[in-house]
């Protein structure tokens, strides 16, 4: 119910419903003031959410610090990586994958991998059920491509029934409990998600160290551009991080976190 909920309520608190409601409104309503203060306020949050700097700074604050492949001096037992939108299948027939907005999660574990910094990769995550009983989900995808690149079968784990961050601790949690107790686990995924998967793994009680992948936060020279020219890019990334930030106060408020 959560998981259904989660996502029928999703459009009208993000960024793109709030201003649909805003300009219904001015729309519809006869107070012309009201309905100018609609537009207005519409205007400026498009504006200040297609604005580079703005955007990039907020993704500054909010994600975690990148680390350095080489400053992990004590292997870890276990990377776990978590699902979502690190592969793109045009349609269900095609005989290979493209690498989604997300992927570098998954190149990011595999660079860990082969540099001797984790020894296990335990990918976590499932998909709409026909991709997974073709087993073109993002798991078995990103696992036969891993494999592909030199990994071996037998470092590669799948946790294929969790559908949200939540689920992918708990179950995730199991495995390791299961499998590698005692060890030490190093989770992988995008940064701008990171501190709600940290949360959701504290909950279980599973100490993990962090890898931040596809990090949006970058440490940029601004140019006049950048401060005045609304950015349709921009504003994608800033619906990603809204997204984020209200899947973390609803976490926190259900209390998976």
């Amino acid at each position: 119910m959560f998981f259904f909920l989660s996502k029928t309520l999703d459009f009208f608190l993000m960024p793109i419903g709030i201003l649909l409601f805003l300009l219904l409104f001015s729309f519809f309503t006869k107070n012309r003031p009201r309905s100018r203060q609609a537009i207005l306020m519409a205007v400026l949050v498009l504006y200040g959410l297609s604005n580079t700097l703005l955007v990039n700074a907020a993704f500054r604050w909010w994600e975690y610090t990148p680390r350095n492949i080489a400053d992990i001096q004590q292997p870890y037992d276990v990377g776990v990586v978590l699902t979502g939108g690190m592969i793109r299948l045009p349609f269900v027939g095609i005989d290979h994958p493209s690498l989604g907005r997300h992927a570098d999660r998954f190149s990011q574990a595999f660079l860990l991998y082969k540099a001797g910094k984790i020894k296990k990769i335990l990918i976590s995550g499932a998909d709409n059920p026909r991709k997974m009983k073709l087993k073109l989900d993002d798991g078995h995808q990103t696992a036969r491509l891993l494999m592909q690149w030199g990994v071996p079968s037998g470092d590669i784990l799948l946790e294929s029934f969790s559908r949200n961050t939540h689920q992918n601790a708990v179950n995730s949690a199991s495995v390791l409990r299961q499998e590698f107790p005692q060890g030490r686990y190093l989770l992988i995924s995008s940064s701008f998600h990171l501190r709600r998967a940290v949360g959701c793994f504290n909950k279980e009680k599973i100490k993990v160290d962090v890898f931040p992948a596809d990090i949006l936060g970058l440490e940029i020279d601004p140019t006049l551009s950048d401060y005045i020219r609304p950015d349709p890019e921009v504003f994608s990334d800033a619906h990603l991080l809204w997204r984020e930030w209200v899947g973390y106060l609803t976490y926190w408020v259900v209390g998976y976190i």
